[in-house]
Protein backbone atom coordinates (compact mmCIF):
# COMPACT_ATOMS: atom_id res chain seq x y z
CA UNK A 1 0.00 0.00 0.00
CA UNK A 2 1.16 3.54 -0.87
CA UNK A 3 0.05 6.80 0.55
CA UNK A 4 1.00 10.32 -0.46
CA UNK A 5 2.01 12.65 2.67
CA UNK A 6 1.97 16.21 2.22
CA UNK A 7 2.46 19.03 4.63
CA UNK A 8 1.37 22.47 2.83
CA UNK A 9 0.76 26.20 4.52
CA UNK A 10 -0.70 28.18 0.91
CA UNK A 11 -1.89 24.93 -0.51
CA UNK A 12 0.85 24.22 -3.98
CA UNK A 13 2.44 21.06 -1.70
CA UNK A 14 -0.94 20.03 -1.59
CA UNK A 15 -1.68 20.24 -5.39
CA UNK A 16 1.04 18.85 -6.47
CA UNK A 17 0.57 15.68 -3.63
CA UNK A 18 -3.18 15.23 -5.16
CA UNK A 19 -1.58 15.59 -8.76
CA UNK A 20 0.98 13.02 -8.07
CA UNK A 21 -1.25 10.49 -6.85
CA UNK A 22 -3.51 10.87 -9.73
CA UNK A 23 -0.90 10.37 -12.34
CA UNK A 24 0.20 7.53 -9.95
CA UNK A 25 -3.36 5.87 -9.68
CA UNK A 26 -2.67 6.60 -5.32
CA UNK A 27 -5.92 6.58 -3.73
CA UNK A 28 -4.41 7.84 -0.05
CA UNK A 29 -3.10 11.23 -0.08
CA UNK A 30 -3.07 12.17 3.51
CA UNK A 31 -2.42 15.68 5.14
CA UNK A 32 0.56 15.70 7.74
CA UNK A 33 -1.71 17.71 10.41
CA UNK A 34 -4.06 15.25 10.35
CA UNK A 35 -2.26 12.49 10.51
CA UNK A 36 -0.34 9.95 12.96
CA UNK A 37 2.90 8.47 12.57
CA UNK A 38 1.00 4.58 13.41
CA UNK A 39 -1.60 5.53 10.42
CA UNK A 40 1.71 6.14 8.07
CA UNK A 41 3.41 2.87 9.36
CA UNK A 42 0.94 0.74 7.86
CA UNK A 43 1.85 1.95 4.73
CA UNK A 44 4.98 0.19 2.46
CA UNK A 45 5.57 2.34 0.30
CA UNK A 46 5.64 6.74 0.76
CA UNK A 47 5.68 9.56 -1.35
CA UNK A 48 6.36 12.38 1.32
CA UNK A 49 6.34 16.29 0.20
CA UNK A 50 6.33 19.62 1.95
CA UNK A 51 6.75 23.14 1.00
CA UNK A 52 9.73 25.00 2.37
CA UNK A 53 9.00 27.77 4.49
CA UNK A 54 10.66 30.89 6.50
CA UNK A 55 14.24 30.80 5.90
CA UNK A 56 14.43 27.28 4.43
CA UNK A 57 12.31 25.30 6.95
CA UNK A 58 10.23 22.46 6.71
CA UNK A 59 6.16 23.83 6.50
CA UNK A 60 4.89 23.94 9.85
CA UNK A 61 2.77 21.06 10.16
CA UNK A 62 5.49 18.85 8.68
CA UNK A 63 8.22 20.32 11.16
CA UNK A 64 6.03 19.57 14.06
CA UNK A 65 5.30 16.33 13.02
CA UNK A 66 7.84 13.55 15.46
CA UNK A 67 9.52 11.51 12.70
CA UNK A 68 11.46 9.73 15.50
CA UNK A 69 8.08 7.78 15.06
CA UNK A 70 8.06 6.47 11.93
CA UNK A 71 9.40 3.28 10.75
CA UNK A 72 11.04 3.70 7.45
CA UNK A 73 13.61 1.12 7.36
CA UNK A 74 14.11 -0.72 4.27
CA UNK A 75 10.21 0.77 2.99
CA UNK A 76 10.28 2.61 -0.43
CA UNK A 77 10.02 6.40 -0.24
CA UNK A 78 9.82 9.51 -3.00
CA UNK A 79 10.37 12.72 -1.92
CA UNK A 80 8.90 16.40 -3.29
CA UNK A 81 9.60 19.71 -2.50
CA UNK A 82 7.94 23.15 -3.03
CA UNK A 83 9.61 26.31 -3.33
CA UNK A 84 10.06 30.03 -4.48
CA UNK A 85 13.47 30.01 -6.46
CA UNK A 86 13.77 33.60 -6.85
CA UNK A 87 13.03 35.48 -3.48
CA UNK A 88 14.48 32.24 -1.45
CA UNK A 89 16.90 31.60 -4.12
CA UNK A 90 19.68 30.85 -0.67
CA UNK A 91 16.91 28.05 0.32
CA UNK A 92 15.13 26.79 -2.37
CA UNK A 93 13.47 23.49 -1.56
CA UNK A 94 15.30 23.31 1.18
CA UNK A 95 12.25 21.31 2.99
CA UNK A 96 13.12 18.83 0.34
CA UNK A 97 16.64 18.17 1.66
CA UNK A 98 15.32 17.87 5.16
CA UNK A 99 13.10 15.24 4.24
CA UNK A 100 15.27 13.47 2.66
CA UNK A 101 17.75 13.38 5.78
CA UNK A 102 15.51 12.47 8.00
CA UNK A 103 14.26 9.70 5.97
CA UNK A 104 17.78 8.36 4.95
CA UNK A 105 18.40 8.68 9.27
CA UNK A 106 15.55 6.29 9.69
CA UNK A 107 16.54 3.92 6.61
CA UNK A 108 14.19 4.72 4.25
CA UNK A 109 14.81 3.49 0.70
CA UNK A 110 14.68 6.52 -1.40
CA UNK A 111 13.99 7.03 -5.19
CA UNK A 112 13.29 9.52 -7.54
CA UNK A 113 16.65 12.02 -7.94
CA UNK A 114 16.00 14.38 -10.28
CA UNK A 115 18.37 16.74 -12.34
CA UNK A 116 18.48 20.34 -10.56
CA UNK A 117 16.12 22.22 -12.31
CA UNK A 118 17.24 25.10 -14.66
CA UNK A 119 16.18 27.51 -12.30
CA UNK A 120 17.95 30.68 -10.65
CA UNK A 121 18.96 29.48 -7.24
CA UNK A 122 21.97 29.65 -5.39
CA UNK A 123 21.96 26.95 -2.65
CA UNK A 124 19.65 24.09 -1.26
CA UNK A 125 20.09 21.22 0.92
CA UNK A 126 18.21 19.62 -1.94
CA UNK A 127 20.98 19.57 -4.14
CA UNK A 128 23.38 16.50 -4.43
CA UNK A 129 25.64 14.89 -6.64
CA UNK A 130 24.51 17.52 -9.59
CA UNK A 131 20.96 17.19 -8.78
CA UNK A 132 17.73 16.59 -6.40
CA UNK A 133 17.24 14.47 -3.93
CA UNK A 134 13.60 14.15 -5.24
CA UNK A 135 11.06 16.44 -7.24
CA UNK A 136 11.95 20.18 -6.97
CA UNK A 137 8.40 22.62 -7.52
CA UNK A 138 8.52 26.14 -7.64
CA UNK A 139 5.05 27.26 -8.48
CA UNK A 140 5.42 31.06 -8.20
CA UNK A 141 8.22 31.34 -10.39
CA UNK A 142 7.70 28.14 -12.69
CA UNK A 143 4.10 27.31 -12.78
CA UNK A 144 3.57 26.37 -16.36
CA UNK A 145 6.34 23.67 -15.57
CA UNK A 146 4.95 22.16 -12.91
CA UNK A 147 2.59 19.69 -14.62
CA UNK A 148 5.12 18.43 -16.62
CA UNK A 149 7.78 17.93 -14.10
CA UNK A 150 5.20 16.12 -12.14
CA UNK A 151 4.32 13.93 -14.92
CA UNK A 152 8.10 13.36 -16.10
CA UNK A 153 8.90 12.82 -12.63
CA UNK A 154 5.76 10.20 -11.79
CA UNK A 155 7.14 7.96 -15.08
CA UNK A 156 10.70 7.72 -13.33
CA UNK A 157 9.26 6.11 -10.54
CA UNK A 158 5.92 4.75 -11.38
CA UNK A 159 7.68 1.19 -11.41
CA UNK A 160 8.67 1.96 -7.73
CA UNK A 161 4.95 2.17 -6.85
CA UNK A 162 3.32 -0.14 -8.88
Amino acid sequence: MTAVIFGSSMGNAEEAANKIAANLGIDTVLNISETSADEINEFDKLIIGSSTWGSGDLQDDMDAFDFSELNLSGKTVALFGVGDSSSYDDTYCDALGILFEKCTELGANIVGATEAPKYDFTESRAARDGGFVGLALDFDNHGDEVDSRISNWCDQIRANFS
